[in-house]
C-alpha cells in the first residue's frame, strides 16, 4: 500500500483536478451479511491481490472536511461509467496516515478498502475464488 500525491488536498467534492493521486491497495475486504434465525450476520472474505489495486483521487471524495484527531479519513468512492463518475455507496476507503515532523512528511500506515456487496454475489465470488486459489496451489507443486 502507497499513496504517491497529496491526497490531503482531496476534499469532500470529487473533482477531477486530483487524477494525479493515487492510492494503491494491497488487499480488498468484501463484506456481506445474512440473515442467521432473526438477526443478520455479518461475513467477511480478505482478497489479497497480487498486482495492487489502484484508486485515482478523481474517484475519491471525503467523507468529512473536518480534520480527524486520530489521523484516520473516510473516503466516498466513485465508479467512472465513460465520463460520468457515480458514487458507489457499497465501496469505502479508509485511510490512516501520520505526521513525521523530522522529516516533514506525511506517511500512510494503514490503508482499508471494503465492497458490500449482496449475500448470493459475496458467496458465488468468495467459491469462485478459492477454486481459483485452489488451482493456482495445485499447478505450483512438483512432481518429485
Amino acid at each position: 500500500m502507497k499513496v504517491i500525491g497529496n491526497i490531503l488536498d482531496i476534499t469532500t467534492q470529487r473533482d477531477n483536478k486530483h487524477q494525479g493521486v493515487e492510492v494503491y491497495l494491497d488487499s480488498i475486504e468484501y463484506l456481506t451479511s445474512k440473515k442467521d434465525g432473526r438477526y443478520y450476520q455479518d461475513f467477511e472474505y480478505l482478497v489479497e491481490l497480487e498486482t495492487p489495486l489502484v484508486i485515482t483521487g478523481d474517484c475519491l471524495a471525503r467523507v468529512s472536511s473536518k480534520k480527524p484527531a486520530d489521523g484516520e479519513y473516510e473516503f466516498k468512492v466513485f465508479d467512472k461509467e465513460g465520463e460520468e463518475y457515480v458514487h458507489n455507496p457499497n465501496k469505502q476507503l479508509y485511510l490512516t496516515l501520520e505526521y513525521d515532523f523530522d522529516e516533514d512528511l506525511t506517511i500512510l500506515s494503514s490503508a482499508y478498502y471494503a465492497v458490500t456487496m449482496p449475500n448470493e454475489e459475496f458467496e458465488q465470488f468468495k467459491t469462485e475464488s478459492e477454486k481459483e486459489k485452489s488451482r493456482k496451489n495445485w499447478k505450483g507443486r512438483k512432481k518429485g
